[in-house]
């Protein structure tokens, strides 16, 4: 459903800013007018890395007035596969400062308002006081936690993403929408504390195209509620497998009222969102109303000392990591595979019993169900490669 125009409009634009935003004031149902709401809006946008450089440059580009833009971290060059808002000049400067520059390229009439500051859930909400929208691009958990609990005292809409390896999400969280509308939160995709084990993008890697995608798609969200165009994804969840392209709209409500529901998805509904949260990327919107089907058994988790037990008792130690990571370091006896090659071809791996080992465990349990499915009993080193280093039950890594 459209929702009203969150802000009101500005009187009047600039000659240039009516150049300079001409092919959006000919779009059918924008026009002038959302051009005007948009330069009187401002937008909170925390984190300028992955998500928010991309999203901060399409709203700057968009004419948005205002742009608070927080985030504590310093340029390296690692970020520039993705963070397409910086340089190579900017290495070791202020993240912030990249958006101030980049604004009064595209866009002179937007004030960037740089908060170099590690957002918490003791400063959030002073921080994102007066935002009309929140765009949240940070790659925390607890950051993401502080956004979302800020927003619902401001009673702000939070445009949400996230993107790790090759998959990503999108929503709005509105803990006060428009009547007619259902409050949805944080807490009703990702229960408090369940993403706290999640990896980094450095441990597990993120394509950087994908970040711009899904920064351009926050950015159109923001776009959508500060000037009441089309239907925003509120109760929806987008998700994205870039290896298939392929996007697919999972039905999102609040969690009291799932509690009640009946056991059975009801029709258009796929996956639970708790499936979503935790990267099930096979959801699809459109499914009919039948049971769930069984889910398959657990992957077995084993500490070090179990999987080097297994490995005595004659199971492979199975590292799939990528090349450049097991030149730093393996377990003494491991076969090593990286991931891609097991996904393609399962059978690959010559042996009864296995046990996969990662950097911290997500890669190996993609490994570990690929290879079940090929009839092979495998199971995962919990925590993978940092378990391993911080408890080894006494062996030594091979460097």
């Amino acid at each position: 459903m459209a929702f009203p125009p969150l802000v009101e409009p500005l009187a009047e634009l600039t000659d240039s800013e009516r150049t300079r935003t001409a092919r959006h004031r000919v779009l059918a149902g924008f026009g002038d007018v959302a051009q005007r709401r948009l330069a009187a809006a401002h937008v909170a946008v925390v984190g300028a890395g992955g998500l928010g450089s991309p999203a901060v440059l399409a709203l700057a580009a968009a004419g948005v007035g205002t742009l608070t833009v927080i985030d504590d971290d310093l340029v390296e060059a690692s970020n520039l596969q993705r963070q397409v808002m910086h340089r190579v000049a900017d290495v070791g400067a202020a993240k912030v400062e990249s958006a101030v520059r980049i604004a009064a390229d595209l866009s002179p009439t937007t004030v960037v308002r740089p908060v170099q500051a590690v957002l918490t859930s003791a400063n959030a909400r002073e921080l994102l006081a007066g935002a009309h929208v929140v765009v949240d691009g940070t790659d925390t958990f607890e950051t993401r936690e502080a956004v979302a609990a800020a927003c619902e005292d401001l009673r702000v809409p939070l445009v949400w993403g996230v993107v790790q390896e090759f998959h990503a999400q999108a929503t709005v969280f509105w803990s006060a929408p428009p009547a007619g509308a259902e409050p949805v939160h944080l807490a009703d995709l990702y229960p408090p504390d369940a993403g706290r084990e999640a990896p980094t993008c450095a441990q597990v890697g993120v394509l950087g195209a994908l970040c711009l995608q899904v920064g351009a798609l926050l950015a159109t969200e923001t776009i959508k509620l500060i000037t009441g165009v089309g239907d925003p994804l509120l109760g929806r969840v987008l998700v994205i497998d870039a290896l298939r392209a392929r996007a697919d709209e999972v039905p999102l409500r609040p969690a009291e009222v799932r509690s009640v529901s009946s056991a059975a998805p009801a029709a258009g509904e796929s996956a639970a969102p708790q499936d979503v949260a935790a990267g099930s990327s096979d959801a699809t919107a459109g499914s009919q109303s039948v049971p769930e089907p069984a889910r398959p058994a657990p992957i077995p988790q084993l500490t070090p000392a179990e999987a080097l037990a297994a490995q005595r008792a004659g199971a492979v130690l199975l590292d799939v990591r990528e090349p450049f990571e097991t030149a730093r370091g393996v377990i003494p006896g491991s076969t090593l595979l990286p991931l891609g090659d097991v996904l393609a071809e399962p059978r690959r791996v010559e042996a009864s019993r296995v046990v996969v080992v990662c950097q911290v465990g997500m890669r190996a349990q993609r490994a570990a169900a690929a290879l079940r499915a090929a009839g092979i009993e495998a199971s995962v080193l919990a925590g993978g490669m940092d378990a391993w280093s911080r408890d080894a039950a006494g062996a030594t890594v091979r460097a």
